[in-house]
C-alpha cells in the first residue's frame, strides 16, 4: 500500500513537469525555425519571393488554427516609404486574433519575419534575427488557440523591421483597437542563442509594475532570465526592435533577446548555429511570462 502511495503520489507530482513539457511542441517549433531560415527563403528581404513564401506559411499556420484576423487575408499592407507611391511595392504584417474569454483588454505579441536578404550572392539566413522570434510567435498562437486566455491576444509578425521597424510604426498607426486597450506588448527579437545560456527581459526600467511578473517566472525558469539591458550602465535596448513603435505611444513593452554573437547580421546566423536547447528553454520561458501576465494583469 505504501509503495502504491508514493507512486501516486509520484504521479501527481510529475503532471506539472509533463504538461510544462507540453506547451511547446519542440519539434514544431524548431521545424518552423528552419524553414523560416533556409535557403530557399533567401535571407527575406521585404518584397522578396522568401518575403512572400514566409508570409504565406505564416498565414496559412494562423488560418490552421482557427485564429482570425481584423485585415483582409490576415495581411495588413503598408508603403515602404511614403515617397513610394507604386502599388506594389508594400511591406505585410501577418496579424491573427485569439479572442479572451474574461477581459476586453489586449495582449499584442510579435516578432518580425524579414532579415536582410542577398548580398552579392550570399544568403543572410537571419535564423536568429529573427526566425527564432516568427518561429516561436506560431508556438504561442498555437498554444493559445488551444487554450483560450483571459486577454485578447493579436499575434503579429512584422515586415520591414530591418528597414527601419517600419512593419511595427504601421501597425501602431492602424492599430485595430484603441491602442489603450493593450495590456502589454511582447516582442521577440533574437532568442535562439546565448554563452551565457541568458535571455533579456527589457522594458522594467519603463513600466516596473511588470518586474514581478517577471521576477516570478525567473525563479522557475531553467535558463537566465534578467530585467534588463535597458539603462543603469547597461545597454539601452528601449529603441532596438519593433517594442518601440508602441513605446513611443505609452503602451507598456516586454523586450525579449540576447546579446548579439558573432554571427549577428552575417551570413553564417543560421539554423545550425542556433542553440536549439537553450532555444526552446527560451520560447518555453516567454510563453510562461505571457501567460502569468494573461493571468495577473487587469
Amino acid at each position: 500500500m505504501k509503495t502504491i502511495r508514493k507512486v501516486i503520489l509520484f504521479l501527481f507530482l510529475a503532471v506539472p513537469f509533463v504538461l510544462q513539457a507540453q506547451k511547446v511542441d519542440r519539434s514544431v517549433l524548431l521545424e518552423d525555425l528552419e524553414f523560416l531560415s533556409s535557403e530557399k527563403l533567401r535571407g527575406r528581404a521585404p518584397m522578396s519571393e522568401g518575403s512572400r513564401m514566409a508570409q504565406d506559411y505564416i498565414k496559412e499556420r494562423f488560418k490552421s488554427l482557427g485564429l482570425s484576423s481584423q485585415f483582409p487575408d490576415h495581411s495588413q499592407k503598408f508603403r515602404l516609404s511614403d515617397k513610394d507611391k507604386a502599388r506594389d511595392r508594400k511591406g505585410v504584417n501577418i496579424i491573427g486574433f485569439v479572442p479572451g474569454s474574461e477581459s476586453s483588454r489586449i495582449i499584442l505579441v510579435m516578432a518580425h519575419y524579414d532579415h536582410l536578404g542577398t548580398k552579392e550572392d550570399l544568403i543572410f539566413h537571419g535564423a536568429d534575427d529573427n526566425a527564432s522570434g516568427a518561429a516561436a510567435l506560431l508556438s504561442f498562437a498555437a498554444y493559445f488557440a488551444e487554450n483560450r486566455p483571459e486577454h485578447s491576444m493579436l499575434f503579429a509578425a512584422t515586415d520591414a523591421e530591418e528597414m527601419g521597424l517600419l512593419g511595427a510604426r504601421a501597425l501602431a498607426r492602424d492599430f485595430p483597437f484603441p491602442l489603450d486597450q493593450i495590456s502589454v506588448v511582447f516582442n521577440m527579437d533574437m532568442i535562439g542563442r546565448s554563452d551565457m545560456r541568458r535571455l533579456y527581459a527589457v522594458g522594467t526600467r519603463h513600466y516596473p509594475q511588470l518586474k514581478p511578473f517577471i521576477e516570478d517566472v525567473a525563479r522557475r525558469s531553467k535558463i537566465e532570465l534578467v530585467p534588463g539591458n535597458d539603462g543603469g550602465g547597461g545597454k539601452d535596448w528601449t529603441n532596438a526592435s519593433d517594442h518601440a513603435a508602441f513605446h513611443e505611444k505609452g503602451v507598456p513593452f516586454i523586450y525579449f533577446g540576447v546579446d548579439d554573437h558573432k554571427d549577428y547580421h552575417k551570413p553564417s546566423d543560421t539554423f545550425e548555429n542556433i542553440d536549439q536547447e537553450f532555444y526552446y528553454q527560451a520560447v518555453t520561458t516567454i510563453l510562461d511570462t505571457i501567460m502569468r501576465m494573461d493571468r495577473g494583469l487587469k
